[in-house]
């Protein structure tokens, strides 16, 4: 069984609806998501924010906390994955922030960085490859946390 098949069907058996909202995949967990036949049953909703405004904006994301701890933080993940429960008040809201490269690092965060917030349930991800395989990785790395 497909990876993807499995996750939405156990979401569907639990009766659970999920929201993402996506920085550096750019939308690709929600579109390997939406491709499945039947996901409308447990997909909600699906936000790529990829500005430091759009953050702020739809999920709530504190500016202070951006200019501290920059887009690219746990504490940005966090707070993503936070408004995007209240914004939806779906079962499992899920952010993901990070650098895919080739460009954006800097002196203290490499390309392949990655935070992905499940709910309140944060992980970081030092990821290799070019930016669609790290792209990927990340999505792969959510399916199997679902």
């Amino acid at each position: 069984m497909d990876k993807v098949q499995f996750v939405v069907e156990r979401l569907i058996s639990k009766g659970f609806k999920i929201a993402t909202a996506e920085s550096c995949t750019g939308g690709l967990l929600a579109k390997t998501i939406t491709d499945f036949p039947g996901c409308s049953a447990i997909f909600e909703l699906g936000l790529v924010t990829y500005s430091d405004e759009s953050k702020i904006r739809l999920l709530g994301v504190n500016p202070e906390t951006l200019e501290k701890h920059s887009a690219v933080s746990r504490e940005v993940a966090l707070e993503m994955a936070r408004g995007l429960k209240k914004l939806t008040n779906c079962d499992i809201a899920i952010s993901i922030t990070g650098i895919a490269g080739p460009e954006g690092a800097t002196q203290n965060k490499s390309i392949g960085l990655v935070y992905v917030c499940i709910n309140n349930d944060i992980h970081e991800l030092n990821l290799t490859g070019d930016r669609h395989q790290i792209r990927q990785q990340t999505v792969d790395f959510v399916l199997d946390m679902l």
